[in-house]
This record gives structure tokens, C-alpha cells and sequence, in this order.
């Protein structure tokens, strides 16, 4: 019994001295062959990775180039796009200016239109203002339009001094003046003033200007730059003219010059004109009053005014009532 127990024994441990070295030599084979490779796998492993940096490396220089390329194209693109909106910009101001012209271009349209009608109701009204001034009887005289008297020796001058007659007809205005001085070679008194009855000389406020050449010329030459307000209604001269200096023993005409009539009423300037310069047993008026029209509502057609002729048919019937003549011009210059 004993002995079979001892046999058992040292078989087994001869067995497992054989796993042992077994073992080892496993271990001893397994570090030769990891010795052995090891070098040449990470030589390799180390020329794949530089080349893969390399390459990389090329892919992002071309992808950096790639960049700046479309950095250009899109600033170049930015560009073009901001000039596109500014010429956009342009356009649209183009657009809105030329929009605004023609409908301002429309509404003058409209507005001379509709001042042409409101002229021929003008016309249709004075002609009836007219007929109740003059006579439904009466018949035009053609001595009326013709020459001027000059049996006068003193000569007063009412001028519209107003921004309508001194913007456009001024220049024509003292040319027609120095005319008329042309018809009186020589008279006792000369005076000037406007339709507000202010005077051009205010030394010679309410008395006569000396006639010789020399005020003539300087008549002239102030009469270039003097621009006095104006009402654009000749009425307030005209009845300061006659009440300052009519008396019994002169012989005085008014020349009227003016292109606007902004009163109320004729009929009520002339009834007024009718007290102030009464006729005498004979007929005769205290003066007489001349007018010159000046058709400067023409040089804006688009801004038609009635007091032109409405100026017109006052200075007509207020020169065939006082012994004088209308001179209608046909020009503004």
C-alpha cells in the first residue's frame, strides 16, 4: 500500500517539470521572435507615417492654395456685387427724379389747363364787368390807341415796381419811359414814383423835379437798380399823383406803367379815380392818365395769371375816362 503511494508521487512530478520547461521554452522562443521582427515592422511603420505626413502635408498646401484662390474670387465677387448695388442705387435716384419731373411735368399740365379755363371765365366776367362800366351802347373809339397827347407840361410816371415787372421787363420798361420823355422835349416838372406812390427821390417828396438833361440822365440811371416793395396795383399812385400835385393852372399827365392788377374791383378804382380827378364845365379832366401794359403773365405760361388783364381793361377804361391813351404791348422784353 505504501509503496504504490510513492510511484504515484513521482510521476507527477515529472510530468509537470515537463509543462515547466516546456514553458520556458515557449517563453524563450517567443522573445527570439519579437527580437527578431520588431525592428523591421517599426522601420516600416515609421517610413508609412512620414510619407503620409508628406502627403498630408502637400494636400494642405494645395488646400491653403485652394483657399486664397477662392478668397480672391470671392472678394473679387464682393466687389462686383457692391458695384452692381450702387449702380442699383444710381438707377433707382435716376428713376425717382425722373418719376418726380414727370409728374411735376403732369401737374403743370394740369394747372395751366385749368388756369386757361379759369382765364376764359376771366374774360367772360370782365367783358360783363365792362359792359357795366362803359355801356352796353358803347362802341370802341380808335383815337383811343393811337397817338399820345402832348399837351401836358408837367409828367408824372407810376411804375409797378413789383418782382414780376423788375425780373422780366424792366429793361423794356425804361426804354419806353425814355420814349415818352422823347415825346416831351421839354416840360416844367417831372416826378416818379410807384405804384405804392412811394417816390424815387425823397428830397423831392411832394414837390416837381427840376426838367433838364442832366435829371433825365439820372432819372434813368436810378431807375436800373430801384426795386421798391410794390402790391402790384397801380391804384395807390395814381391817387397820391393827383391829390399831391394837381392845381388849377397845370396841365399834368400820369404815365401808368405796370403788367398786374391785384385789386379787388375795377369798378371801384375807377369810381374812386372819378372823385379825385373831377371834370371841370368844359369836360376836362384835373389830369390825364396814360397806361402801358406789359405782358409779362406771358413769360410764364405755366403760372397764367388773370391780373394781367385784368391791369389791361382797368388802365383802358381808366385812360378813356381821363383824356389819356393804353398802349398794350405785344412783347415783355
Amino acid at each position: 500500500m505504501a509503496r504504490r503511494g510513492r510511484r504515484e508521487v513521482a510521476e507527477s512530478g515529472l510530468s509537470f517539470l515537463d509543462v515547466i520547461s516546456c514553458g520556458f521554452g515557449a517563453v524563450i522562443l517567443l522573445l527570439i521572435i519579437t527580437k527578431t521582427v520588431e525592428p523591421v515592422v517599426l522601420e516600416q511603420s515609421t517610413e508609412d507615417l512620414e510619407g503620409m505626413l508628406a502627403k498630408l502635408q502637400r494636400e494642405l498646401f494645395d488646400i491653403r492654395g485652394e483657399t486664397r484662390e477662392v478668397r480672391r474670387e470671392l472678394s473679387t465677387k464682393r466687389q462686383e456685387l457692391e458695384e452692381a448695388l450702387n449702380r442699383i442705387a444710381v438707377l433707382e435716384r435716376e428713376f425717382s427724379t425722373t418719376d418726380a419731373a414727370l409728374q411735376a411735368a403732369r401737374g403743370r399740365a394740369e394747372s395751366v389747363e385749368g388756369q386757361a379755363e379759369s382765364l376764359a371765365t376771366a374774360r367772360q366776367s370782365l367783358t360783363e364787368e365792362m359792359e357795366r362800366l362803359l355801356g352796353r351802347d358803347f362802341q370802341r373809339q380808335n383815337d383811343l390807341v393811337g397817338g399820345i397827347p402832348v399837351d401836358s407840361e408837367y409828367i408824372i410816371f407810376v411804375i409797378d415796381t413789383s418782382g414780376s415787372m423788375f425780373n422780366y421787363s424792366w429793361n423794356l420798361m425804361i426804354e419806353k419811359l425814355v420814349e415818352t420823355l422823347e415825346v416831351y422835349p421839354e416840360v416844367k416838372g417831372i416826378q416818379v414814383m410807384n405804384d405804392m406812390g412811394d417816390y424815387m427821390f425823397s428830397n423831392y417828396a411832394g414837390q416837381w423835379i427840376p426838367d433838364t438833361p442832366g435829371r433825365r440822365r439820372v432819372i434813368i440811371e436810378r431807375l436800373r437798380s430801384w426795386n421798391p416793395f410794390s402790391n402790384s396795383s397801380p391804384v395807390e399812385g395814381i391817387t397820391t399823383a393827383i391829390r399831391t400835385f394837381w392845381a388849377p393852372d397845370r396841365k399834368i399827365s400820369i404815365y401808368v406803367f405796370g403788367d398786374e392788377f391785384t385789386g379787388e374791383s375795377i369798378s371801384s378804382v375807377v369810381d374812386t379815380v372819378d372823385l379825385i380827378n373831377r371834370a371841370d364845365e368844359t369836360g376836362q379832366r384835373r389830369v390825364r392818365i396814360h397806361g402801358v401794359g406789359f405782358p409779362v403773365q406771358f413769360a410764364r405760361p405755366e403760372n397764367l395769371q388773370a391780373t394781367g388783364i385784368r391791369f389791361a381793361t382797368l388802365m383802358r377804361e381808366l385812360a378813356r375816362r381821363n383824356g389819356g391813351t393804353f398802349v398794350g404791348l405785344n412783347e415783355f422784353r
